[in-house]
Protein backbone atom coordinates (compact mmCIF):
# COMPACT_ATOMS: atom_id res chain seq x y z
CA UNK A 1 0.00 0.00 0.00
CA UNK A 2 2.92 2.36 0.57
CA UNK A 3 3.62 2.28 -3.17
CA UNK A 4 0.24 3.83 -3.99
CA UNK A 5 0.78 7.36 -5.17
CA UNK A 6 -1.31 10.13 -3.67
CA UNK A 7 -2.46 11.22 -7.14
CA UNK A 8 -4.29 7.90 -7.61
CA UNK A 9 -6.30 8.18 -4.41
CA UNK A 10 -9.76 9.79 -4.46
CA UNK A 11 -9.87 13.44 -3.46
CA UNK A 12 -13.07 15.16 -2.36
CA UNK A 13 -14.05 18.80 -1.89
CA UNK A 14 -16.68 20.70 0.04
CA UNK A 15 -19.02 20.45 -2.95
CA UNK A 16 -18.84 16.63 -2.72
CA UNK A 17 -19.19 16.75 1.07
CA UNK A 18 -22.44 18.75 0.93
CA UNK A 19 -24.24 15.90 -0.85
CA UNK A 20 -23.23 13.08 1.51
CA UNK A 21 -25.70 11.50 3.89
CA UNK A 22 -24.77 10.91 7.51
CA UNK A 23 -22.09 12.70 9.55
CA UNK A 24 -18.66 13.19 8.00
CA UNK A 25 -15.53 15.26 8.31
CA UNK A 26 -13.27 16.03 5.36
CA UNK A 27 -9.54 16.27 6.01
CA UNK A 28 -7.18 16.98 3.13
CA UNK A 29 -9.80 15.65 0.74
CA UNK A 30 -10.21 12.36 2.61
CA UNK A 31 -13.64 11.60 4.13
CA UNK A 32 -13.85 10.41 7.73
CA UNK A 33 -17.12 8.85 8.87
CA UNK A 34 -18.33 10.10 12.23
CA UNK A 35 -20.07 6.94 13.27
CA UNK A 36 -21.04 5.17 15.30
CA UNK A 37 -22.73 7.93 17.25
CA UNK A 38 -20.83 9.03 20.37
CA UNK A 39 -21.46 7.05 23.54
CA UNK A 40 -23.72 8.44 26.24
CA UNK A 41 -20.84 9.67 28.46
CA UNK A 42 -19.46 11.62 25.48
CA UNK A 43 -22.80 13.36 24.98
CA UNK A 44 -23.18 14.09 28.70
CA UNK A 45 -19.69 15.62 28.95
CA UNK A 46 -20.27 17.64 25.78
CA UNK A 47 -23.54 18.96 27.24
CA UNK A 48 -21.81 19.92 30.50
CA UNK A 49 -19.03 21.71 28.60
CA UNK A 50 -21.60 23.59 26.54
CA UNK A 51 -23.71 24.49 29.59
CA UNK A 52 -20.70 25.90 31.41
CA UNK A 53 -19.48 27.83 28.36
CA UNK A 54 -22.93 29.34 27.77
CA UNK A 55 -23.04 30.45 31.42
CA UNK A 56 -19.52 31.86 31.40
CA UNK A 57 -19.95 33.74 28.12
CA UNK A 58 -23.22 35.48 29.00
CA UNK A 59 -21.40 38.76 29.67
CA UNK A 60 -19.09 38.57 26.68
CA UNK A 61 -20.66 40.54 23.84
CA UNK A 62 -18.74 38.88 20.99
CA UNK A 63 -18.04 35.31 22.12
CA UNK A 64 -20.51 32.49 21.76
CA UNK A 65 -20.35 28.73 22.10
CA UNK A 66 -21.44 26.30 19.41
CA UNK A 67 -22.00 22.57 19.31
CA UNK A 68 -20.82 20.57 16.28
CA UNK A 69 -21.10 22.75 13.20
CA UNK A 70 -19.26 22.50 9.91
CA UNK A 71 -16.06 24.53 10.03
CA UNK A 72 -15.04 24.97 6.42
CA UNK A 73 -11.39 25.82 6.80
CA UNK A 74 -10.42 28.58 4.39
CA UNK A 75 -7.71 28.06 1.85
CA UNK A 76 -7.12 27.42 -1.81
CA UNK A 77 -8.58 23.93 -1.60
CA UNK A 78 -12.04 23.27 -0.25
CA UNK A 79 -10.96 19.94 1.16
CA UNK A 80 -11.11 20.48 4.94
CA UNK A 81 -14.42 20.49 6.80
CA UNK A 82 -14.33 19.66 10.51
CA UNK A 83 -16.99 19.42 13.21
CA UNK A 84 -15.46 20.13 16.63
CA UNK A 85 -17.42 18.77 19.60
CA UNK A 86 -17.63 22.17 21.32
CA UNK A 87 -16.20 25.49 20.23
CA UNK A 88 -16.11 29.17 21.05
CA UNK A 89 -16.16 31.73 18.27
CA UNK A 90 -15.52 35.43 18.81
CA UNK A 91 -17.11 36.69 15.60
CA UNK A 92 -20.64 36.88 14.31
CA UNK A 93 -21.66 33.68 12.53
CA UNK A 94 -24.00 33.69 9.56
CA UNK A 95 -24.93 31.03 7.06
CA UNK A 96 -24.80 27.25 7.17
CA UNK A 97 -21.18 26.80 8.17
CA UNK A 98 -18.30 28.49 9.95
CA UNK A 99 -15.35 29.95 8.07
CA UNK A 100 -13.68 32.03 10.82
CA UNK A 101 -11.23 30.34 13.13
CA UNK A 102 -12.65 29.48 16.56
CA UNK A 103 -10.78 30.86 19.57
CA UNK A 104 -11.33 27.64 21.57
CA UNK A 105 -12.09 24.03 20.64
CA UNK A 106 -12.93 21.04 22.83
CA UNK A 107 -12.62 17.55 21.34
CA UNK A 108 -13.86 14.62 23.42
CA UNK A 109 -11.89 11.45 22.76
CA UNK A 110 -13.53 8.22 21.73
CA UNK A 111 -11.84 5.00 20.62
CA UNK A 112 -12.74 5.73 16.99
CA UNK A 113 -11.45 9.35 16.99
CA UNK A 114 -8.57 9.48 19.49
CA UNK A 115 -5.73 9.34 16.96
CA UNK A 116 -7.44 11.81 14.63
CA UNK A 117 -8.10 14.22 17.53
CA UNK A 118 -4.61 13.94 19.04
CA UNK A 119 -2.62 14.25 15.83
CA UNK A 120 -4.48 15.26 12.68
CA UNK A 121 -6.89 17.77 14.20
CA UNK A 122 -4.21 18.99 16.60
CA UNK A 123 -2.03 19.97 13.62
CA UNK A 124 -4.93 21.51 11.70
CA UNK A 125 -6.09 23.56 14.69
CA UNK A 126 -2.55 24.68 15.45
CA UNK A 127 -1.79 25.72 11.87
CA UNK A 128 -5.09 27.59 11.58
CA UNK A 129 -4.57 29.65 14.73
CA UNK A 130 -7.04 28.14 17.22
CA UNK A 131 -5.88 29.83 20.44
CA UNK A 132 -6.95 27.04 22.84
CA UNK A 133 -7.33 23.35 22.04
CA UNK A 134 -8.65 21.11 24.81
CA UNK A 135 -8.53 17.33 24.38
CA UNK A 136 -10.96 15.73 26.84
CA UNK A 137 -10.39 12.13 27.93
CA UNK A 138 -13.53 10.82 29.61
CA UNK A 139 -11.90 7.57 30.78
CA UNK A 140 -9.10 9.27 32.72
CA UNK A 141 -11.26 12.27 33.64
CA UNK A 142 -8.59 14.64 32.42
CA UNK A 143 -8.23 17.29 29.76
CA UNK A 144 -5.04 18.34 28.00
CA UNK A 145 -5.21 22.13 27.65
CA UNK A 146 -3.05 23.54 24.85
CA UNK A 147 -2.47 27.23 24.17
CA UNK A 148 -1.08 28.64 20.94
CA UNK A 149 2.16 30.46 21.73
CA UNK A 150 4.38 31.79 18.93
CA UNK A 151 2.56 29.64 16.38
CA UNK A 152 2.88 26.34 18.27
CA UNK A 153 0.81 24.61 20.91
CA UNK A 154 2.23 24.42 24.40
CA UNK A 155 0.53 22.30 27.04
CA UNK A 156 -0.72 24.56 29.82
CA UNK A 157 -2.14 21.93 32.16
CA UNK A 158 -3.56 18.46 32.29
CA UNK A 159 -6.76 19.52 34.02
CA UNK A 160 -8.70 17.14 36.23
CA UNK A 161 -10.56 19.11 38.89
CA UNK A 162 -8.87 22.40 38.07
CA UNK A 163 -10.22 25.83 37.29
CA UNK A 164 -8.39 27.24 34.26
CA UNK A 165 -8.49 30.85 33.11
CA UNK A 166 -8.82 31.49 29.37
CA UNK A 167 -8.33 34.93 27.82
CA UNK A 168 -10.63 34.76 24.80
CA UNK A 169 -10.62 38.40 23.76
CA UNK A 170 -9.33 41.70 25.02
CA UNK A 171 -12.36 42.17 27.23
CA UNK A 172 -13.47 38.57 27.66
CA UNK A 173 -11.88 35.98 29.91
CA UNK A 174 -13.46 32.97 31.59
CA UNK A 175 -12.55 30.59 34.39
CA UNK A 176 -13.57 27.11 33.29
CA UNK A 177 -14.10 24.52 36.04
CA UNK A 178 -13.14 21.08 34.73
CA UNK A 179 -14.47 19.38 37.85
CA UNK A 180 -18.00 20.20 36.65
CA UNK A 181 -17.77 18.22 33.39
CA UNK A 182 -17.01 14.72 34.65
CA UNK A 183 -19.90 12.26 34.82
Amino acid sequence: MSDVKHKYLPHYTYEDYKSWEGKWELINGIPYAMSPAPRIEHQEVSSLINFQLVSLLMNCKDCKTLLPIDWKIPGNDEDNVLQPDNLVISKDVKGNFLTDTPVMIFEILSPATALKDRYIKYNIYESNGVQYYIIVDIDSKSADVFELQDGSYKIVIQAKNDIVKFDLEEDCSIEFNFEKIWV
